[in-house]
Formats: C-alpha cells, structure tokens, sequence
C-alpha cells in the first residue's frame, strides 16, 4: 500500500501557512516538516541560553495551535524535527496545547542527539574560553521516529536526525523495514532528499524558473512503496511544477559523491533513476542501498567571536582612488590594535555617465571580524565615521554603523553510533532504546572502497559554436556543507549531457569561477542524472555563521556559473528569441520653460 507523505517546510522561517495548505489540499498520510540547519543550531543554542525552556522552532507550535485538530481529523500523522535542541520541552508544549484545545493527541519524541554534556569526553571542548561550544548534535537516523509510530503517535517531535529521517521513519512504520531491507531504506532516503527542502523539490529556485508558474509553488509529496521506490508529486492545482529537472535540481542539492551516507543507509545516488510520469509526476526508482557507515556525523557549533560589518558607497569619478585612499586611511586608525581580520570587497555597479546617482556608484564593503566585541565595536566604527569630513569626495555609508554581532563557526565531526543514546519516548512516556547497526560499510569492505569513475558519454559532435552563457543549455543548484560549496549542474537533454561531461571539467571550472582557482574541488559524473556535482573545499571558510563571503551559504554560486560564458554548440542553443525592441538612451527629460511672471 502506497504512503503519501508531504512536506510543508523546508528550514525555520519557511512559509507559514504551508501546514494548512498541506492538510487541506488533498489526502495525505503523513505532513512532515524540516525545520533544522546549521545556522538554525547555532540560532537555538543562542536561544536556550536566554532561556533554557526553549531552543526548539516556535513557529512550528504556533503552526501547531492552527493544525493539529485538523490533522487529527483528517488522520495525518506528523513529523518535524522542529525539537531542535530541546525535543522533550517542544512534545510538552505540545501535550499542554491539544489539553487546552481539548484533543486527544499522542505525541512520541526522539532523543540522543545531544551531545553538549559529553563534549569534554570527546575532546570537543576546544581550549579557546572566547569560542565556546554552544551546541553538539548527531545526526541520528529514522528507527526512532519509526518506533513512535508504532506505538501509535500522531506526532513525532526529533531533534537533529538526518533531514531525510523525517521521510524514512514513516516507511520503515508503514511497510515495516527492518535495517537490512537496505534498497528500500536507500530509496526511501532519495524521496526524503527531494522533500526535504520544501518548495526546492516543487519549481522553487529552479534554474529555469520563467517555464513555470513558480509565483506561489506548491510544496511536495512522495508517494513511497514498499520497495522503496516512490512518485514526487503534488496537490492538485497549486503552483510551480514537478518535471525530472525540478527533482533533478534537489538531487544534487548539498549532495557530493555517489555514496550518500547515512545512519541508517548508504544511498547509492549513482543509481538513481528518475521517469515522468505523467503532469507534476516523476517516478524514482533504481535505487540501490549499501550498509551505513559505523559513525555519525556530528555537528559544533561555536561561538567564533563578533563582526561588523561598514559599506562606503564610491560615487562619481576615480572609484579605485577612492578606494584605495578610505582602505589606507583606516588602516593607519586602526593600525595600534587592528581587529584580527578586515576583508575588503567592492560591488561595481557603476555606469559610467550614469542617469542616476545610485549607477554611478560602487559599493566598497569592509566586513571586520575579531573574538573581543570592542575591536569590532566602537574603535572601528569612530574611525570610519571620523573620516566623515576628511576622506574621499562624496564620502557615506549605506547605513549609520550598527553595534557588533556575534557569529558562530560550523564544524563537522565523526563519533561512533555506538556512543550515543538514540531513544525513542513512545506517547506513553516510556523510553525505547534505538541500537545502533550490526552491519556496516566499513566491516563489510576492508576499506571505504571509491567506486570506479563512471565511463564518460561519447564526445560532442564538431561543429560551430557561439561565445554565450552556459545557462542557456545547464541548470545549476548550489549550496554550503560546513565550509564547503556543493554545485551541482545537469543538462537538459542527452547531446548537452555529451558536451557538458566533456566540457565542465574542474580546471575549465576553476577559469570560469576564479575565486575556486586555489581550492581543492572534487568533481563527480551521475550519468542517470545527465548531471556533475562538484564540491569546493573551504570556499565558505568557516561556514555560513561566520559570514565570511558574500554569499555565505553558496546559494547563487550555480547562477554565477549559468552566467559565464563559453563557446557553446549552436546545435544545443533554444532557437533565438524574436529581438526585443531597443529603448531609446536615457537622456534627462526636457522640461518647458516656465511663463514669464509678469512684471
């Protein structure tokens, strides 16, 4: 018997009154919801300090107070890991709402990712007393889930298992897998993949969004057999679209190789194979499952110090000049005690004569980062304002300068899944211990064996080209892992996946994204896909909390490559747009005189 399970939240902030659009659009018998990430961790953390009682997503339980007497009615069960890093309190909160609501709700939580108490024992603690360690979660995986489901609860409350947990747990209740139906498992871990991030899956920040009606998308469903493989779908008559590039582009969301690891699977991604079904239907099947690895991933969140952040705009004539004479000046201000990085970056969207003030300006950004919040604090900001009257012509910043923030540093580690406490707390309250695997990757090979390059397409036809951006013939989605850049590019039919797989080699890559020229870049071949993904080693530095970059999460990194322009085949380009009538040169506009006033 089909599952069909629907998303209504990708990340803490996503839209609001998805959880009422997914309970009344159509059947379904499960809604889950993703609310945690690396940032979101280090959020909570930040909030449990303020109050221990908290650190869970409190959207989630005022979505909740809206929808859980419409959930109970209808018989969806739901599934968030909106716990974070307070699971217990989050499954409390909810008892005492459905009281005050008069239902009749059984709520099971998942514990044992938290790992903060023990972070002394395993040597985490760090030896820096200004970065202190405010969160250490596993990523635990679906069996716990899966058994409070068993026991009967209309919702499972986790804190960090794997984004893709939150699908696969309801499987493993409903078709009762067990941890060596590893197919099943690894195809249920695809669908939870493609949902995971909501609208993502559905048309939203889809390469090739003007194709579709993407102004209000729809979120997704999986409708997941007994074999693991499933049908992407949605409720009928919302926006935005579900095509193979549509989940192509999730596929490849924050993924790298061809082993997607697991606590629970090792999902062959290299085995996917995805087949339209049909309108806002694609079918996953193929799928094949190796044993987890031994360990789990884990993930730190620190407190990395404070930074502030000045933007000077560079109006008019000699912008470098300019730039050079404010970046001179305060570094002399600064230069008795500087803080411990200043990163200078220009924004070039100066015209040169320009009809608007704002064209004819760059924007110079100094991003200062250091552990003591004074040094990014007043020093920095008194030394820019004091050039106010004294620096360049036409000196002002985009806003008046604001009061440090603290930021946070991301770091991934390995620990055995022997040393945590996986339990499930079934809606009676009593605890279920969750083992950890009997069989895994490592015990099953001498090595993690990689597995051998898949054999390239056969090499494009000769013929003329066109210097012209790579977007018109690739999509491309990108993200961050920690300090790493995923991007993952497809193209759209079988002669541009022969040219693309020839030509989007990582040295090519390195000349079309300079800033990736030093770094180490892993590039992997997914046939099935007709895709590459490429993960960019340290292009984040130390992650999205440390605001290091100007896109810190690599979100636009694969519409930068979609922009760059290399000599593409004719034969693969869309036929020419009719020409756009060309708008007259701006010139200022001519204005009558006035009368003259009488004398």
């Amino acid at each position: 018997m089909v599952l069909r399970i629907g998303n209504a939240s990708g990340f803490y902030g996503d839209r609001f009154d998805a959880f009422r659009e997914m309970l009344t659009g159509g059947p379904l018998d499960v809604l889950t919801g993703d609310y945690l990430a690396e940032l979101t961790m280090l959020i909570l953390a930040r909030d449990r300090l303020r109050d221990p009682a908290r650190g869970y997503a409190r959207t989630f339980l005022r979505q909740a107070e809206q929808c859980l007497a419409e959930a109970l009615d209808r018989g969806v069960r739901i599934v968030v890991n909106a716990g974070g890093l307070n699971p217990a309190r989050l499954a409390e909160a909810l008892r005492e709402l459905a009281a005050r609501q008069g239902l009749r709700a059984r709520i099971g939580h998942v514990t044992g990712d938290e790992l903060l108490p023990r972070a002394r024992e395993f040597g985490w603690t760090g030896e820096d007393p200004r970065r202190p360690l405010l969160a250490a979660n596993a990523y635990l995986g679906a069996f716990g889930i899966a058994e409070c489901l068993r026991a009967g609860a209309d919702v499972v409350v986790t804190g960090r298992v794997t984004d893709a947990a939150l699908v696969v747990g309801p499987g493993i209740a409903h078709h009762g897998w067990t941890p060596d139906d590893l197919d099943a498992l690894a195809g249920a871990v695809v669908a939870g993949h493609v949902l995971e991030c909501g609208a993502q899956a559905t048309g939203g920040n889809y390469a090739f969004f003007a194709e579709h009606d993407v102004d209000h998308p729809g979120f997704p469903i999986a409708e997941l057999h007994a074999d693991g493989s499933s049908v992407i779908t949605k409720h009928p008559g919302t926006g935005g679209a579900v095509t193979v590039e549509t989940v192509t582009a999730q596929l490849l969301y924050e993924t790298g190789g061809p082993r997607y690891l697991g606590p629970d699977v090792t999902a062959r991604l290299d085995t996917v194979t995805l087949t339209a079904q049909g309108t806002d239907r694609v079918r996953i099947d193929g799928v094949r499952g190796e044993a987890p690895p031994p360990t789990l991933k884990v993930g730190l969140n620190r407190l990395g110090g404070y930074r502030n952040e000045l933007v000077f705009v560079l109006t008019g004539l000699d912008a470098d000049a300019k730039s050079a004479l404010v970046q001179r000046q305060l570094n002399r201000a600064l230069a008795a005690d500087p803080p411990a990085e200043l990163r200078w970056t220009e924004t070039r969207t100066q015209h040169p004569d320009a009809d608007t003030e704002e064209r004819a300006s760059t924007l110079l950004r100094l991003a200062a980062r250091d552990p003591q919040e004074q040094k990014v604090g007043r020093t920095l900001t008194a030394a820019a304002v004091e050039l106010g009257l004294a620096g360049y012509p036409g000196f002002h910043l985009t806003a008046p300068p604001a009061r440090p923030s603290p930021y946070g540093v991301f770091e991934a580690r390995e620990l055995s899944q022997k040393a945590v406490d996986h339990t499930a707390h079934l809606p009676t309250g009593t605890p279920v211990p969750i083992p950890p695997p009997t069989t895994t990757l490592h015990r099953q090979l001498p090595l993690p064996l990689p597995l051998p390059a898949p054999e390239l397409p056969p090499p494009p036809d000769p013929g003329p080209t066109r210097r012209t951006p790579l977007g018109l013939i690739a999509g491309a989605r990108s993200g961050d892992k920690g300090g790493d850049a995923n991007l993952g590019v497809w193209a759209r039919d079988e002669a541009g996946w022969r040219w693309l797989a020839h030509t989007l080699t990582t040295a090519t890559l390195r000349e079309l994204l300079p800033e990736t020229a030093e770094l180490e870049i892993e590039r992997h071949l997914f046939p099935n896909l007709r895709a590459i993904n490429f993960t960019l080693h340290g292009l984040l530095g130390e992650g999205v909390a440390a605001q290091t970059r100007f896109d810190p999460q690599a979100k636009a990194l694969g519409e930068w490559l979609r922009s760059r322009h290399l000599d593409l085949p004719t034969a693969l380009l869309p036929p020419a747009a009719p020409p756009t009538p060309r708008s007259p040169s701006i010139a200022p506009p001519v204005r009558p005189e006035p009368p003259e006033a009488p004398l």
